[in-house]
């Protein structure tokens, strides 16, 4: 069978991609090792060698600063499929000859959960027993562990982000007794809140875009007043970066964090400047010389140390007491029968070997993943503080890799490079405008404004990039001088903190002083009045005002003496600070974004900024107090600033008082847990960690809203002068927004609510409105005859009732007057004027009535045809309108002279309104 030709590239191409698979599958499987474990059941099971542990240590530490042990890798790990724990150490030593003690201890969220002591020389470890100088250190096993050995591990900590734990391991020389070596490293499970890869970048595209749509309403548009009011309301890099430097330089509080938030600030990091690369960080240690600060002391760089248990340990733990003699040789302590270190000396540690100690033990390198164990970490850098020590901002900055002493260089450093990448893209848009106008692709007068002015615009922009970054280059430099360190940085510290402290002041205050001047204050005297108010009209609130805003007395709980300061403009017609060109064109960049009325807010804000500063970086060493005046200074701030509202945007208004306020509040009365002096268990600092986290996530998420927002709305303002949007269902939206530009540019206090007039009350005429009828029982209706009759449906029909002779002739004076009576037919029952009636009225009723009332039309024709028309000798009897609540009923008689009673004619319509009568009832 001949095949069919294909093209040769086709047939290349497939065969190379059947080798590169077939391949890597092969490789993938030479390089995948299993080893053979018991599970808890006790059955016999295959686990490959590099699984990922449950719980691994990570970077690690020297512990004692100067350990005669010199350690190069440091790990250990828990495996919760076979109940075992691995261990790795490697290093080399300048101890000559020396028999040793091996401790290993696991601390979880500050308590001891795993302890382990053994001989080095009974464990087979061959390169401990005895230690020498030249000979290298290899020491790793694995042991198994019972479930009573982890049972105070909780099932949590495999699965909780950032698990704050510590592995140290110590050696003990047993011909002195004392402590030769102590290293620690952090335990993880793997999952944590720090991602700055993926977080990190999706702030910064936020971020981006914010600058862009900044910078768009700021440069478009040839009126400068109207420039400024589309500006004022765009996204305020300001307030960007107020929201992310207040997350992350919380961090720079003297507290004992909690890892989750350490790892949460980690995404936030280079909105701080503190973004690490290898050659900076090499440059500035070169430039120190010397690092501040020892990796092996808690709180590196300066920071006050406090007793960590896990720090310390005595050595009767493991000895005796009685001092060694050379005929008297040291009593070792291996606690009870049974615990892991007796089980560890019975079986030897080779039998619990694996094809990973025995790889690497064969020229494995630390580090380089030769053994196929990749669960370990590094030694930490000179000047960091050790793995797991998450005490104040040199803990902070550990998960950078910036040492506490680099902090501020650092972030002096990338503030730099951001000042001149702005400064550099400036240039380059100038010029990318110049050649698209050459070429046709804008038309030539696009921009004209910034195109002609773009040195001032590009000068302007730096102060306003100085402006923002006030209050983190004076932190930085406060710390630093704060830490101290080589007399080069310090310099440096002091000449930047002076330079921005007075540059920064100064521009503030010659811009007041240019708007200001020329007129006076008066100060005048008054009284500072608390009112009762209420909030949505339910819950009780409190105001202060003055004398001249005061209502009734009452309403005043107390008062004190008080002055106001008004300045006095000496010329009434002089415009607005918003309205005046020359005044925006030099210090817009600071009055730009306020209200008209608060235009010299940004005054208040540099002197808040500053004492925040101070209390962040000058108050280190003395954590209450840096807490808890930080916590009045922002409660009286988040109180003067709701009252000023100064941003002109409602939305800036809202994110940067209410919810960056909020959020500064409730942070630091959370983060006053924190502090070493009140022992806050480690469980409950990770809780209250964990709500801190929410309440900054909100604000972030807040803050992402309120960029989008902006971006909109600058879209809105670089096509003002369009005829139309897209798309174009935003018409009624730009209207509307263009609208609220015009209002919130007059500040103008809201129209006082519309009174109407009440005219004089005319007097209501009487009346009366019947809304319900009911019968309330009577005495009657116990009578048991009384009950019998009116339920007798005979006794409610028309009838002729006899009479004698002598009362037709005679009529009463009742009758005369058209009274009304009633002929009973128990007379000795029924007391005169009463009548019987029907307790209710029905359809059969109505229907015997108006048959009654037919008949009785033809009988009164017959009478009148026959007896003639007198109605003199008639008695009339009929059933009126009873009581309220009784029912309603009509009969008439007439009595004839022949003895008979003959009814009288209904009249046309009657029984109608019997009907309608009966309903109402």
């Amino acid at each position: 069978m001949r095949c069919s030709r294909v093209p040769f590239d086709l047939h290349g191409l497939y065969a190379i991609f059947i080798a590169w698979l077939c391949g890597s599958s092969l490789v993938h499987a030479y390089q995948i090792r299993y080893v053979p474990a018991v599970d808890a059941e006790g059955k016999r099971i295959w686990l490959e060698d590099a699984r990922k542990p449950a719980l691994f240590t990570r970077d690690f530490g020297d512990c004692m600063g100067n350990s005669a042990v010199n350690v190069t890798r440091f790990d250990a790990a828990y495996y919760k499929d076979n109940m075992t724990v691995s261990f790795h150490l490697r290093g080399t030593s300048n101890i000559r000859n020396e028999s040793i003690m091996m401790y290993i201890g696991v601390f979880a969220y500050g308590e001891s959960r795993f302890e382990l002591t053994f001989n080095p020389c009974a464990s087979n470890i061959a390169s401990l027993c005895p230690i020498k100088a030249k000979t290298p250190i290899e020491a790793n096993g694995i042991i198994p562990v019972a479930p009573a050995d982890v049972a105070s591990i909780p099932p949590i900590a495999l699965n909780i982000p950032d698990f704050e734990g510590q592995a140290i391991i110590r050696l003990f020389a047993n011909s002195t007794q004392t402590q030769v070596g102590c290293y620690s490293a952090v335990v993880t499970n793997g999952a944590t809140f720090s991602h700055p890869s993926v977080v990190g970048s999706i702030l910064g595209l936020f971020v981006f875009v914010a600058l862009v749509a900044s910078v768009a309403t700021a440069i478009y548009g040839e009126h400068i007043p109207t420039i400024r009011s589309h500006y004022a309301h765009s996204v305020s890099m300001f307030v960007v970066f107020a929201v992310l430097h207040h997350i992350y330089f919380t961090g720079t509080l003297s507290l004992h964090w909690p890892s989750v938030l350490i790892s949460f600030w980690n995404n936030y990091a280079w909105a701080g400047g503190m973004i690490y690369t290898e050659r900076m960080q090499r440059s500035i240690n070169n430039f120190l010389r010397a690092n501040q600060g020892n990796s092996s002391q808690v709180g590196a760089a300066g920071v006050p140390t406090w007793d960590d248990p896990k720090l310390f340990f005595s050595q009767d733990t493991i000895y005796q007491g009685v001092p060694p003699t050379p005929g008297n040789p040291p009593t070792i302590n291996l606690g009870n029968p049974g615990a892991p270190a007796e089980r560890l000396m019975v079986r030897s540690l080779d039998t619990w070997h694996s094809k990973r100690a025995e790889v690497s033990g064969s020229g494995g390198m630390a580090g380089t993943g030769d053994d196929g164990f990749v669960w370990y970490g590094k030694p930490v850098r000179p000047g960091m503080p050790l793995p797991g020590n998450h005490y104040g901002f040199a803990g902070t900055l550990a998960l950078q890799n910036v040492a506490a002493s680099n902090a501020f260089l650092t972030g002096l450093l990338w503030f730099l490079i951001l000042m001149t990448s702005v400064v550099g893209a400036i240039g380059l848009l100038k010029l990318a405008l110049e050649m698209f106008s050459k070429i046709g692709w804008i038309k030539p007068d696009r921009l004209a404004f910034f195109r002609n002015h773009w040195k001032r615009i590009t000068g302007l922009m730096v102060l306003r990039m100085l402006f923002i970054g006030f209050f983190t280059i004076v932190l930085l430099a406060i710390i630093q001088l704060a830490y101290r360190g080589p007399a080069g940085v310090v310099a440096i510290a002091a000449i930047i903190f002076s330079l921005v402290l007075v540059g920064v002041s100064v521009m503030a205050g010659y811009a007041c002083y240019i708007r200001l001047r020329g007129g006076r204050y008066e100060v005048k005297p008054a009284r500072l009045y608390l009112r009762k108010r209420t909030v949505w009209r339910v819950i009780p609130w409190t105001k202060f005002t003055t004398e001249s805003k005061s209502e009734a007395p009452a309403a005043n709980w107390f008062s004190l003496p008080w002055r106001t300061i008004t300045y006095q403009n000496p010329n009434p017609d002089r415009v607005s600070a918003h309205a005046d060109e020359n005044y925006l064109v030099r210090f817009g960049w600071l009055t730009a974004r306020y209200r008209r009325t608060r235009w010299w807010f940004f005054g208040v804000w540099i002197v808040y900024e500053f004492i925040r500063a101070c209390f962040y970086g000058g108050a280190i060493r003395t954590p209450t107090v840096q807490v808890f005046g930080l916590l009045f200074v922002e409660i009286v701030a988040l109180i003067v600033i709701i009252r000023m509202r100064p941003f002109e945007a409602t939305r800036l208004n809202a994110l940067m008082i209410y919810l960056l306020g909020f959020s500064k509040v409730a942070t630091l009365a959370l983060s006053s847990a924190f502090n070493t002096r009140f022992n806050t268990a480690r469980i409950l600092t990770t809780v209250i960690g964990v709500v801190i986290i929410v309440i900054q996530g909100v604000l972030t998420i807040a803050l992402m809203v309120a960029i989008v927002v902006g971006a909109i709305s600058s879209y809105l303002s670089v096509t003002r002068n369009r005829e139309t949007t897209k798309p174009k269902s935003w018409a009624p939206l730009r209207e509307k927004y263009f609208a609220h530009l015009e209002k919130a540019g007059h500040d103008l206090p809201p129209p006082p609510p519309v009174v109407k007039q009440k005219g004089p009350e005319k007097p209501e005429p009487p009346s009366f409105n019947v809304a319900s009828v009911r019968r309330f029982p009577k005495i009657e209706d116990e009578d048991p005859e009384f009950l019998a009759e009116i339920h007798d449906p005979s006794r409610s029909r028309l009838s002729i009732v006899p009479r004698p002779t002598s009362s037709i002739a005679q009529v009463s004076r009742q009758a005369s007057v058209g009274d009304i009576s009633i002929a009973s037919p128990h007379p000795a029952t029924v007391p005169y004027g009463a009548r019987v009636h029907r307790a209710s009225w029905s359809t059969r009723d109505l229907e015997s009535l108006r048959a009654a009332g037919s008949s009785t039309n033809r009988l009164s024709s017959t009478i009148l045809q026959g007896g003639g028309s007198s109605t003199h000798g008639s008695e009339v009897a009929l059933a009126g309108t009873g009581t309220a609540g009784s029912n309603m009923g009509v009969a008439t008689t007439v009595s004839s002279p022949t003895g008979m009673s003959t009814p009288l004619p209904v009249p046309e319509g009657e029984d109608e309104v019997v009907e309608r009568e009966m309903s109402r009832a």
